[in-house]
């Protein structure tokens, strides 16, 4: 199921970015989210980092602590979603 376009949804995607800094961005996400929220999103980037780096379910659950059901889902979003992991990843090299 993909996001709901709606005016509600841009507006967040708006306030996210016009953040400028990584200060910003804590501020921000602090504001709004909980702690295991937003350590949930960063598991979650970093599993996606691991997979398309040919890591392993097993790797990358000793590493990360994560289980296999969240590595399957990052996944399966990698290999039939939209593209967002892959595009966020890309612009790290």
């Amino acid at each position: 199921m993909a996001l709901k376009h709606d005016s509600a949804h841009d507006a967040l995607f708006d306030a996210i970015l016009s953040l400028k800094t990584k200060d910003e961005c804590y501020a921000f996400f602090d504001d709004l989210c909980t702690i295991k929220e937003v350590q949930d999103m960063a598991d979650r980037l970093e599993v996606a980092r691991l997979l398309i780096q040919g890591i392993t379910y097993e790797q990358i659950e000793k590493q990360t602590g994560m289980s296999s059901a969240t590595i399957s889902r990052v996944n399966r979003c990698i290999q039939y979603g939209p593209g967002g992991y892959k595009l966020v990843l890309s612009s790290e090299k």
